[in-house]
């Protein structure tokens, strides 16, 4: 049986339309700085990216800036926001390790913002806090990497622009797979990532809003407006801005896999599992389960083996399977060494959810009696 693949939260297959911009420019040359007329065809193809990019989160092209990846574009925004002159950082429970290690870096107070059971922000915490004395940076996620439940962006957005604060919201999970309008929800800066929209990996985008000046982090020249010095890598950027036209055009194919995820959560809730986030609005194709007493890497492992490739939580932390953050947050400590997430993407098919129930149930059932043998 050919193997399933359903660990698209950690980076999904490039699709063929971002393959074949990206060739289209290989086999061209000039540099999108350069005046000439092979320079005018590169500056031609960096801005038709843009404008995709752009279309994706309903902004204008300007208002993006190319980096990297995620990663970057969420360092950039709170490098940016500390040169503006907040004063502390309140940054959500389940922020994935890009914006959580930036933000704890970045010489401030750093506030931990509490979720709920179902990992959804406080926002009742949040208004106190801004209450408090001192303007700051609010950084929310827009989806959970890991149990992909969608926080209240918008809500939260209202409550910091009231207080003058400056809010930074990591799109990169979301991005793709719910629609996206950055002005509704009142963010400042926002950061996206190609390579889980079937893009390359690494390149990335900050999107800033007019009230947000970007502070510089790499000198040398004058590209993407002064913003980041350096070369555009063009083929990169054309390859992302295909497959955010593509990601854009499928969203409702995406929003079809809910139906199969909450199938699968029937099944395997049956079999003793727990289905974390379960009462929150999740992304579609985001499934996080855990089984007490079933580490996550064991289950990673078995399933790998029976064809079937998930994940343990985030897939950022070279390799290692730690107990998950976030489901430690949602009071769950328990249950933190034995998360597993299966996430499906544009190509997948209800074959393939039904599959990864099965090698599950199937390992669950082997487990089992080997669980009342100890007990």
């Amino acid at each position: 049986m050919s193997a399933v693949y359903l660990d698209f939260n950690a980076t999904a297959p490039v699709r063929p339309e971002a393959k074949a911009a990206l060739n289209a420019v290989l086999d061209r040359v000039g540099n999108p700085s350069s005046v000439h007329a092979a320079g005018r065809a590169a500056r031609a193809d960096l801005e038709k990216a843009r404008e995709a990019v752009a279309a994706l989160v309903g902004v204008v092209p300007g208002s993006v800036t190319f980096t990297s990846g995620g990663t970057e574009a969420s360092a950039l925004a709170i490098e940016s926001a500390v040169a503006a002159k907040v004063d502390r950082i309140l940054l959500g429970a389940t922020e994935h390790d890009a914006v959580w290690e930036a933000a704890h870096v970045a010489g401030l107070p750093v506030e931990i913002w509490p979720v709920d059971a179902d990992g959804v922000a406080d926002l009742a915490w949040l208004e106190d806090a801004l209450a408090r004395p001192g303007r700051a940076l609010v950084c929310l996620m827009l989806a959970n990497n890991e149990t992909g439940v969608i926080q209240p962006v918008a809500e939260a957005g209202e409550t910091v622009r009231a207080a003058d604060g400056w809010l930074h919201v990591d799109a990169v999970q979301a991005a793709g797979k719910i629609a996206i309008d950055f002005s509704s929800l009142q963010a400042d800066t926002l950061s996206l990532s190609a390579h889980k929209i079937g893009g390359p990996q690494g390149v990335g985008a900050l999107i800033a809003g007019t009230r947000a000046t970007l502070a510089r982090r790499q000198h040398g020249g004058g590209q993407e407006r002064g913003r980041r010095a350096g070369t555009e890598n063009l083929p990169g950027i054309a390859a992302f801005g295909a497959a955010a036209r593509e990601a854009l055009a499928g969203l409702e194919d995406v929003a079809r896999q809910a139906v199969w995820r909450d199938a699968l959560s029937t099944r395997v809730k049956s079999a003793g599992a727990v289905v974390l986030g379960e009462n929150a609005r999740r992304l579609p194709q985001t499934l996080c389960i855990a089984c007490e007493g079933w580490s996550s890497e064991t289950q990673v492992m078995v399933m790998d083996l029976a064809g079937v490739m998930i994940s343990a939580g985030a897939a950022c932390s070279s390799g290692k399977v730690k107990p998950s953050r976030t489901v430690e947050a949602m009071g769950r400590p328990d249950l933190a060494p034995c998360s597993i997430r299966i996430s499906g993407g544009w190509p997948s098919t209800q074959a393939d959810w039904i599959r990864a129930g099965d090698v599950w149930l199937e390992a669950q059932a082997r487990r089992r009696p080997k669980i009342k043998e100890v007990a």
